[in-house]
């Protein structure tokens, strides 16, 4: 299954014998479904139609949806005028002006208040060819989301790289780490069990339970199963922004947790790598459905 971002675009027409209909959609990141149409009125009858097959393909997203129509060229701008209405306008001009002839053009009656009062609302033709458009522009989003959805990733594995480079380089500095702090304490030991009368077994105990306390194993195993767990995610595809977000939240715990047990230089720098690349995966993140 593919990943799908939640930015995208989509366009496609439908021609019939009298009209052609476009729509166009467009979409950005959103926490759950929004969706605003901008179209004419004539299209109100089936908005609700459109929502359903929108968000039955779309699971996330903010969306502008755009449908226009014209009319086939073979249809003539004249077939919809009025004649009668045209007839009055000109009776009622030669009544209140008197004049017998007056100079106009045919353009001049390309008015609105000179076309027939018909409702195209209900002309089966126009509304089909909105549904088949919407739909055609649906799917061409859904292929632009995929897409998108690919290139990034693309990206998060990228960084996801880089996280685990360095990752992979505190996991083989923790055991220096620790038997570095043992010596240390082992050595401040020798210095002063001359000088001041020390429990051995007890300092021996305090050395343990600081070690502990300073002990990061626990957090690299779930560090390790949280990238599993990514890893499955950017796999397996579908919905899954969230579950990244979530990840991201917990890998950044546990890292921040490697950072404040440690004093080694190497490891702090190493932390500091991982949060800039744990950032980065999750504002991509963030425009995956």
């Amino acid at each position: 299954m593919s990943l799908y971002s939640m930015t995208g675009f989509g366009r496609a027409e439908a021609q019939g014998e009298n009209f052609t209909v476009t729509a166009e959609i467009k979409s950005v990141n959103h926490r759950f479904k929004d969706v605003r149409f901008k179209m004419s009125s004539l299209f109100n009858s089936i908005e609700i139609d459109l929502k359903k097959i929108l968000f039955g393909k779309m699971k996330r997203g903010s969306f502008e949806v755009f449908i226009n129509y014209k009319k086939a060229d073979k249809v003539a701008r004249f077939d919809d005028l009025d004649e009668e209405k045209i007839k009055e306008f000109l009776q009622s001009f030669q009544k209140m002006t008197g004049l017998k002839e007056f100079n106009l053009q045919p353009t001049d009656f390309l008015r609105s208040e000179f076309y027939k009062e018909n409702d195209l609302s209900q002309d089966p033709e126009l509304i089909e060819l909105a549904r088949k458009a919407f739909s055609g522009a649906v799917d061409k989003l859904s292929e632009s989301r995929a897409s998108e959805g690919e290139k990034l990733k693309k990206v998060i594995e990228d960084h996801q790289k880089t996280y685990t480079s360095h990752f992979s380089s505190i996991e083989e500095q923790s055991e220096i780490f620790q038997k570095s702090v043992e010596e240390r304490l082992r050595k401040r030991f020798d210095d002063y069990k001359e000088e001041i009368k020390v429990d051995e077994p007890r300092f021996l105990q305090e050395v343990v339970f600081y070690l502990e306390k300073m002990d990061i194993h626990e957090e690299i195993n779930r560090v390790k199963a949280h990238l599993e767990k990514l890893t499955s995610l950017l796999n397996q595809g579908g919905e899954c922004g969230r579950q990244i977000d979530f990840l991201i939240q917990e890998l950044n715990r546990e890292t921040n947790t490697m950072g404040s047990k440690s004093s080694l230089e190497e490891i702090s720098n190493s932390v500091v790598q991982m949060k800039v690349q744990l950032e980065k995966i999750r504002e991509q993140g963030l425009n995956l459905e």
